[in-house]
C-alpha cells in the first residue's frame, strides 16, 4: 500500500492591527453567538494583555495576540462539512468587524506514517528528498532532517515543510512519521477596511480549496513514487 497523508489539524490565523486579547474570553465567545453556549472549557482562559487563549473540550483553540487571531481545530476524524473553525473564524470576524484585519493563512498539518523496522521515515528524507552525501554522517546520532518548499499559486503561496517525528501511542510506543505542514498566505489588497473584510470572509469560505491542494501536492507529487510500505499494524 502506498503511503498517504492523514490531516491531523487545520488552523486559520487572522492578522490584524492592534487587536485587543483581553476581548478574548469565554463568556465574549458565548453571548455573541461566536461559539454555541453549550461547549465546555478544557482549561482555565488565559487572559493578558499580549495574548489570550481559550480552549473547549471538543478541541478547538482560540488563541487572540495583538497583531493576529488563531482558531486551531483538530479533525482527523472530521468530515469537511463537520470542521467547525472557519464558520467561527467568520462569526468573529463578523462580531469584531471593526478591527483592522490585514491578512489571512489556512494552515493544515498532517502526517505520514512509515515502516518502523526499517526507519523509511528518516530514508524518504534523505534517500528520495535529498541526494546523499557525506552531509549525513555528520555528529554522534543520525541527522534529523527537515525541507521547505515554496510554491506560488494563481492566489495564494503555499508553504510546505516536511520533517522527520515520532507518533507517540497510548503505550508509549513510537511510530516514525513524516510530518507535512502547509500554510497557505493569501495576499489581501490594501483597500477599504470593509472589502477587505469581505476578502478575508472569502478566503475562509473557501478554505476547502486548500484543503484539496494540502492533499494533491503531498499525496501525488511527493508520495506518489514512493515504495515503501505502509505499517499499519497500530
Amino acid at each position: 500500500m502506498k503511503p498517504s497523508l492523514e490531516i491531523q489539524e487545520i488552523a486559520i490565523a487572522i492578522a490584524a492591527k492592534q487587536h485587543n486579547p483581553t476581548i478574548l474570553t469565554r463568556d465574549f465567545l458565548k453571548y455573541s453567538g461566536i461559539v454555541p453556549s453549550e461547549w465546555e472549557l478544557a482549561r482555565q482562559p488565559i487572559v493578558t494583555n499580549t495574548a489570550s487563549q481559550v480552549v473547549f473540550q471538543n478541541g478547538i483553540n482560540i488563541v487572540a495576540e495583538v497583531n493576529r487571531i488563531i482558531f486551531v481545530e483538530s479533525i482527523a476524524t472530521k468530515e469537511p462539512q463537520d470542521v467547525e473553525i472557519p464558520a467561527i473564524a467568520s462569526k468573529y470576524l463578523e462580531t469584531l468587524a471593526q478591527v483592522d484585519y490585514q491578512g489571512i493563512s489556512i494552515n493544515f498539518r498532517g502526517h505520514v506514517l512509515f515502516d518502523q523496522q526499517q526507519n523509511t521515515a528518516r530514508d524518504y528524507i534523505l534517500k528520495t528528498l535529498l541526494n546523499p552525501g557525506t552531509w549525513q554522517e555528520f555528529g554522534k546520532a543520525p541527522v534529523q532532517a527537515a525541507t521547505r518548499f515554496l510554491y506560488t499559486l494563481e492566489d495564494a503561496q503555499m508553504t510546505l515543510d516536511i520533517n522527520e517525528a515520532g507518533l507517540q501511542l497510548p503505550d508509549n510506543k513510537v511510530l516514525p512519521i513524516v510530518l507535512f505542514s502547509a500554510n497557505f498566505g493569501h495576499a489581501i489588497a490594501p483597500e477599504e477596511q470593509s472589502p477587505r473584510l469581505a476578502t478575508i470572509n472569502q478566503v475562509i469560505g473557501n478554505w476547502q480549496t486548500d484543503l484539496e491542494t494540502y492533499q494533491e501536492v503531498v499525496n501525488n507529487k511527493f508520495l506518489n513514487s514512493v515504495g515503501y510500505q505502509l505499517n499499519l499494524a497500530m
